[in-house]
């Protein structure tokens, strides 16, 4: 079994934290730290992990061409698709493949998910499994904004988490995802994208795709308006189930603890234990030094800071990445010398194409 996540450096206390959860509950298992990074910090211990595999290193035709178009958080999910890819390749005596993103924790072996990938090849969770309903209707309409309607926007399905077993459709459903987020793994809402989220939407259309519904996986903060999580026995639960893993989803930004507070106002709440202990574990993996590391791919190699709007520019310009004409990463300067060029030339295509459409 391989078992992966995808980071930049500053997610690697997270990282650390999921991987000691993993290899309690799959001690069996391989678990493969992917980088999207030029290297590790100086210093670092990488024995957490099985191993380190760098984003550049995954197949991708010209990695920095690929990766310039992205943000940070748009670059780390662009790699998971082709992650998988790699692990299909490297590993061909293993058949159960996971991604779980860093900032998961498990909190029980999840018996469900191993039993449904013996019998289907890809298994998603949702972000909700049961609809929001409150006791006012001003409470119940807040729920639904935050956690319906922001599910239609950024995808039915949390991939956060992802699990296959090798068959031909689950290596069908990876190739298909991967070329998708190879072309469009952008945080652009207006246009119906979502980075790697909400092309799975259309999953269970073309493809074998099981939903696991148990309340236990993938709770996180946009759920627990509906999923009480309580501890008996030593065993957390969720709605009386076992809890098999807690998505901390918002935790670094505030926004994980600003939807408990909404939700769980008692932080006597079982909900509360858990995140405080992952504090703590994120703080013994060296959260306060290492969540201050700078992204390797978010420079110019003159040291620069590489501005969103550059990056956005050079997609809309070159829609295959493969065309643009030099290594991006060089400078501001010189990648801008050629954005606006072929923006214009563009424009000026679609006005003779529109002229000739009028014509005939």
């Amino acid at each position: 079994m391989i078992i992966f996540t995808s980071i930049c450096n500053n997610y690697l206390p997270k990282a650390i934290v999921l991987a000691n959860s993993v290899k309690k509950y799959f001690p069996s298992a391989k678990f493969i730290a992917v980088i999207v990074e030029k290297s590790l910090p100086i210093g670092f211990d990488p024995s957490p992990f099985d191993n380190v595999v760098f984003a550049k290193d995954l197949g991708f035709e010209d990695f920095n061409k690929f990766i310039f178009r992205h943000a940070i958080v748009e670059a780390s999910t662009s790699v998971k698709g082709q992650s998988f890819r790699y692990f299909l390749k490297e590993y061909p005596n293993e058949n159960t493949f996971i991604y779980f993103d860093p900032d998961i924790v498990l909190y029980s072996e999840p018996i469900e998910l191993i039993d449904a990938l013996r019998t289907h090849p890809v298994v998603l969770t949702p972000h909700l499994t049961i609809p929001e309903k409150k006791d006012s209707f001003n409470k119940t309409i807040q729920a639904i904004e935050d956690n319906e309607l922001c599910a239609l926007q950024h995808g039915v399905y949390n991939l956060g988490f992802l699990a296959i077993t090798r068959t031909e459709d689950s290596v069908k459903f990876i190739d298909w995802w991967a070329e998708r987020l190879s072309l469009f793994c952008y945080d652009d809402i207006p246009r119906g994208i979502f980075t790697d989220q909400r092309w799975i939407d259309l999953a269970p259309c073309f493809f074998d795709v099981f939903i696991l519904k148990h309340p236990g996986y993938n709770t996180a903060p946009w759920n627990v308006s509906m999923r009480d999580i309580t501890k008996e026995a030593g065993e957390y639960l969720v709605n009386g189930l076992p809890l098999r893993f807690f998505h901390y989803s918002g935790f670094d930004s505030g926004a994980n603890l600003g939807m408990l507070d909404r939700y769980v106002p008692e932080h006597s709440n079982s909900v509360f234990e858990i995140r405080n202990n992952y504090i703590k574990d994120q703080d013994s993996a060296g959260q306060e030094k290492l969540t201050k590391e700078p992204w390797s791919y978010g420079i110019y190699d003159d040291g620069k800071i590489i501005e969103t709007k550059t990056r956005r520019v050079l997609r809309k310009t070159f829609l295959d990445y493969r065309t643009i004409p030099i290594n991006p990463f060089v400078s501001e300067k010189e990648t801008m010398k050629f954005a606006p060029t072929y923006s214009r030339l563009r424009k000026g295509l679609s006005k003779i194409k529109k002229v000739i459409l009028n014509r005939k």
